[in-house]
């Protein structure tokens, strides 16, 4: 044999080994446990027959204890009766031989003792096995028998307290006992004793020993026939649970699987129904059900598609008189200063209502490109800090005029993401004239950052801000927080819906946040790559965090264009939306900071 010892390496090996397989074994015990909670959870019927076999289970344990007791209470006692009359005749008998025995030498001593006890023994009235022992109880020289058993049964098998009692007393007594069996262990018996005296006037104690090894017996086929029976019922109990769970729960599980499909817009989905009971009538009340949302969804889709139709063929046909009535109307406002004050003032108001008309005729026109799934994208690698910066600049004369500064925040100086640029900056470009609609004259910041994989804008002003019902239905086509509608740039109401179907068309999300006094903020969220997704998290808070020292004026972003334009600063509502925006014009007013 080849002997060695272990390195350290070696140990060390041994035990990461060790370690691995044990962390190993956890791992698979963790995953068995979790599929079976997951499974656990989401099946009634696995819940419902386990619980059923487990109550089974307890009810049939109660009942076999208590049947147990019973039976062996009375099957005892029963035992007990007869037993204790039969070693009460026997020893009598005994006694009654013993005191008239006229032996006066021990060989007919023993003789007499001998065949009394073998007598008594195997008396054939006696309904359970019993065995005969004579123990002296004094130690004397003049002893003529012994300590005699019929069947070589051993002094040991009585008790202390038995033998103690029999000889402080000439009564009759019992107790329980263990006996030897023959393979090896032990079974339960009864012992009766008494004294009695045999000549020469030596006392003895005389035992009756009874072996309730066939009661015993008795009370193991009984609690296995309770076992194999319990065990019955609880597999009858459990089959019965799962055919009447399995009756009830199919019908549910397919009337679950239905409302999943028809959620997921398979409107013909619909459930089987056989018989009259309840579960028939549930399955003829879901199908109903079914029918009633069919016909009203298709209903509801051609009275949108009628909708469309209607919005799309009225925006065409009023696009035509429309552009003659603007026209008419720029030629009167061109010369509103050889009108009097009276009709100036109704030029001014002509032209500027028929612009706003022209930009709410604009708005349906492209919203109507979104429902009609017309809307596509022209991808191209943008950089979004230099096109923010670009939406800041053209929106300098609406700001100029409403006194409000507007800054850029760069959080990051490289942010490009493949987008279409032009969507993109219709976004930014309603999000940046609604903060200077609504900023009350407070700075309005642009603050652009990046991620690993997306990119995010984050318009912020610190105007009157909206509450969280106000935040949550600011996306709803014509809605404003405003019911009055009396802003200075009277929109729409369609510039932040069709933001956010050009936001859907890059995968993107845009989101809103508003505290009454405090402001609001906006941010889009995109991916970086075309066809990407973007997660719940955004590169930017919201609101976002910054400071002043970080604001940028776009002057220091991007060299504007030399161009000049001189008069009266207005917002170009009626291209507000137009995927190509003219560029403007104009240098670039100061603005107080």
């Amino acid at each position: 044999m080849t002997t060695g010892t272990v390195t350290a390496p070696e140990q060390a090996d041994t035990v990461g080994s060790d370690s691995g397989a044990g962390t190993g074994i956890r791992a698979v015990i963790g995953r068995w446990l979790m599929a079976l909670r997951r499974r656990w959870t989401a099946s009634l019927q696995l819940r419902t027959v386990a619980i059923t076999a487990v109550l089974t289970l307890v009810a049939a344990g109660v009942l076999a204890l208590f049947l147990s007791q019973q039976i062996t209470s009375g099957l005892f006692q029963s035992r007990f009766d007869q037993v204790e009359a039969e070693s009460n005749r026997g020893l009598n008998q005994a006694r009654s031989i013993f005191d008239n025995a006229v032996t006066n030498d021990s060989e007919s001593t023993d003789l007499l003792v001998t065949n009394t006890l073998n007598q008594l023994a195997g008396d054939t009235g006696a309904t359970v096995v019993r065995d005969m022992l004579l123990v002296p109880l004094e130690e004397a020289q003049n002893l003529f028998v012994g300590p005699k058993s019929s069947s070589g049964l051993s002094t040991e098998v009585i008790p202390e307290e038995l033998s103690q009692a029999v000889q402080e007393d000439n009564g009759t007594y019992w107790q329980s006992i263990s006996l030897p069996a023959e393979d090896g262990g032990t079974s339960p018996g009864l012992a009766f004793g008494t004294q009695v005296t045999l000549p020469p006037g030596n006392i003895y104690a005389l035992y009756m020993v009874y072996d309730l090894s066939g009661v015993q017996d008795t009370l193991d086929y009984l609690m296995r026939v309770l076992v194999v029976a319990g065990a019955m019922l609880v597999m009858m109990n459990s089959l019965i649970a799962v055919y009447v769970t399995r009756s009830v729960v199919r019908p549910v599980g397919q009337a679950a699987s239905a409302a999943e499909s028809l959620s997921s817009g398979d409107l013909t989905v619909r459930m089987p129904v056989h018989g009259e009971d309840e579960m028939a009538r549930l399955g003829s009340s879901f199908n109903r059900m079914a029918d009633n949302i069919q016909d009203q969804i298709t209903q509801l889709a051609e009275l949108s598609q009628m909708q469309q139709r209607f919005v799309s063929d009225v925006s065409h046909e009023l696009r035509t008189p429309l552009t003659t009535v603007r026209m008419a109307a720029e030629v009167l406002y061109d010369s509103r200063e050889e009108f009097d004050a009276i009709n100036r003032r109704s030029t001014e108001l002509l032209y500027h209502q028929v612009e706003r008309f022209q930009a709410l005729l604009a708005d349906l026109l492209e919203i109507t490109r979104f429902d009609a799934g017309a809307a596509t994208m022209a991808p191209e690698e943008t950089d979004i800090l230099h096109l923010a910066t670009d939406v800041v600049l053209t929106a300098q004369p609406l700001a100029h005029k409403a006194n409000t500064a507007v800054f850029v925040v760069p959080m990051d100086m490289e942010v490009t993401a493949d987008v279409d640029p032009r969507r993109i900056e219709r976004i930014i470009r309603n999000l940046v004239n609604n903060a200077i609609e609504h900023g009350e004259g407070r700075p309005v910041d642009v603050i652009v950052g990046a991620g690993e994989d997306t990119v995010a804008v984050v318009v912020r002003d610190h105007g009157i801000g909206m509450s969280e019902e106000q935040a949550s239905r600011v996306f709803d086509r014509f809605w404003r927080a405003d019911p009055a509608r009396a802003r200075t740039t009277g929109g729409s109401g369609l510039g932040l819906s069709i933001a956010t179907e050009d936001t859907r068309l890059h995968n993107g999300r845009l989101d809103a946040w508003g505290a009454p006094g405090d402001g609001s903020a906006f941010r889009l969220t995109i991916p970086r790559r075309s066809g990407g997704t973007v997660g719940d998290g955004a590169p930017l808070d919201l609101p976002p965090v910054y400071t002043e020292s970080q604001r940028r004026l776009p002057l220091e972003l991007e060299n504007p264009e030399p161009a000049q334009l001189q008069g009266e600063a207005m917002p170009d509502r009626i291209h507000e939306q137009s995927l190509y925006q003219p560029r403007p014009n104009t240098t670039q007013p100061e603005v107080e900071s």
